[in-house]
């Protein structure tokens, strides 16, 4: 049986909202999976260990996401504490990928 993934204002159960949450879910796993794909090729790519940590730039991803968090309506504290997790992962992964080519 295959369960119909509903907008979230549709939804009038909560298994039709768990259903839209596991799969938004598993959605987002995938595109984190894309983005880490960019860190292996930012280690590739960058010349030195130390240019993998970017200050300025970390400020920037997570400044876009926080105004992108704020167009949409959506709590701007909580994205910007979500980038701040996931760019910090990211240099933790592309460092490691760094040092393993």
């Amino acid at each position: 049986m295959t369960t119909t993934i509903l907008a979230g204002p549709a939804c009038t159960t909560m298994a039709q909202v768990r259903a839209g949450v596991d799969a938004l879910d598993r959605d987002l796993v995938a595109l984190l999976a894309r983005r880490f794909a960019y860190m292996d090729a930012a280690a590739r790519i960058k010349p030195m260990r130390g240019a993998v940590r970017d200050e300025a730039r970390k400020t920037q991803v997570i400044d876009q996401a926080v105004a992108e968090a704020t167009r949409l309506g959506i709590p701007a504290d909580a994205v910007a504490a979500m980038w701040e997790t996931l760019v910090e992962a990211s240099i933790t992964y592309e460092l490691a990928a760094f040092d393993q080519r």
